[in-house]
């Protein structure tokens, strides 16, 4: 039973009796794998690295509480609510992401990291999310006023956010947030002759990283040939599956996470697939699509265009973000640095993504009257 009646008007009552629980149950389990595979895969890098073994996971464990409370706090908002927060989170996120390519340490050739008060913080992370929901809003605004400069505002935005990006330069970024941009401005109504304008854009764009970017060129040419460069972490990842089979070796056996750099962060999928197998991966990807499908479920009928394009462009970020992670772990696609929602080690991410999920679950929530807006 639960702890609040129908009848129960106060904020949390009406809070829990119009949210989707489902979703919530679904990210629940999300954060309990993420916090076994942390544990699992972080004490060899840890050791690795010269730190305590628990390094790592004590790093987690302080952000959780954090990104728990940011999901609990947004979903209680209203949508008009949300879309201020997006304004002052993305206000805040383009002038860190300024600050990133003055300031930034650079890391493996890119600048996407700033430490603020002993803190490291990737800035875009959080663009990402408060982007998908501005430019929602503007799309939806051109709709209702017939005013193009809303149309040119979210093109602008958009715009703004890729050049940051291109300028870090973080390509794999900058291509989610292209596919979640389009889709919305593909729903708001876009013109056949722009969606092959853009279409040839795209294009364009994809083979000009190609030439221009070397670190692109080698990721394409490893993943066509792997022979063609170093591809030990995506051969490792291979290897990991393999010897988990259906059931895995068991928690704390597998071997993949004292070999991979990154088996905490981009390849963490690898040590899941090791350590519990096949039946555990499947269920892991279950409940991504149970929450990207879930969410377009709970919104295909929405009145309001602003809700049904912010939450249609979060929920293919999300999905999209989790398809990359996993996609490049299983060498389905070149390997990109994205870290997969609620299971790779870091508070940037973690924080981002929940942030994420509290709007999706504000956005889907059972709305009358004034909180409609």
């Amino acid at each position: 039973m639960t702890r609040f009646a129908r009848t129960d008007t106060s904020i949390l009552g009406h809070w829990w009796w119009t949210i989707d629980r489902w979703t919530m149950a679904a990210v629940a389990l999300l954060i309990v794998y993420g916090v076994m595979l942390t544990m699992a895969a972080s004490p060899p890098v840890a050791e690795r690295l010269h730190y305590e073994q628990f390094h790592f996971v004590r790093r987690q464990l302080v952000f959780l509480p954090i990104a728990i409370a940011i999901m609990f706090a947004v979903s209680l908002m209203t949508p008009r609510g949300i879309r201020r927060l997006t304004l002052a989170v993305f206000a805040v996120g383009i002038l860190l992401m300024i600050a990133t390519l003055f300031f930034g340490p650079e890391i493996k050739g890119a600048k996407r990291w700033i430490n603020i008060g002993g803190l490291s913080l990737q800035p875009s992370e959080f663009i990402k999310p408060s982007l998908a929901v501005l430019t929602a809003w503007a799309f939806a605004r051109q709709h209702e006023t017939g005013d193009a400069v809303w149309r040119n505002a979210a093109i602008g935005l958009y715009l703004l956010v890729v050049c940051l990006l291109l300028m870090q330069p973080d390509f794999g970024m900058t291509v989610v947030v292209s596919a979640v941009w389009f889709g919305q401005f593909f729903l708001a109504g876009l013109p056949i002759m722009w969606v092959a304008g853009f279409f040839v854009l795209g294009l364009a764009g994809a083979i000009g990283a190609y030439v221009l970017l070397p670190h692109v060129a080698s990721r394409v040419d490893r993943f066509i040939d792997p022979s063609s460069g170093d591809s030990y972490q995506v051969s490792r990842s291979m290897e990991a599956f393999m010897n988990g089979g259906v059931l895995g070796r068991g928690p704390g056996e597998g071997s993949v996470k004292s070999v991979l750099p990154d088996a905490h962060t981009d390849f963490v999928f690898a040590v899941a697939g090791e350590e519990f197998g096949l039946i555990a991966c499947l269920i892991l990807v279950g409940l991504f699509a149970f929450i990207v499908l879930r969410g377009f479920s709970r919104v295909i009928k929405e009145p309001s265009l602003f809700v049904l394009l912010a939450v249609t462009g979060l929920l293919i970020q999300f999905g999209l973000q989790s398809l990359v992670n996993m996609g490049s772990t299983l060498r389905l696609m070149p390997t990109k640095g994205m870290t997969l929602p609620f299971i790779s080690y870091g508070g940037s991410s973690l924080v981002a993504v929940a942030l994420l999920v509290g709007m999706v679950l504000a956005l889907t929530r059972r709305r009358v009257g004034q909180e409609a807006l």
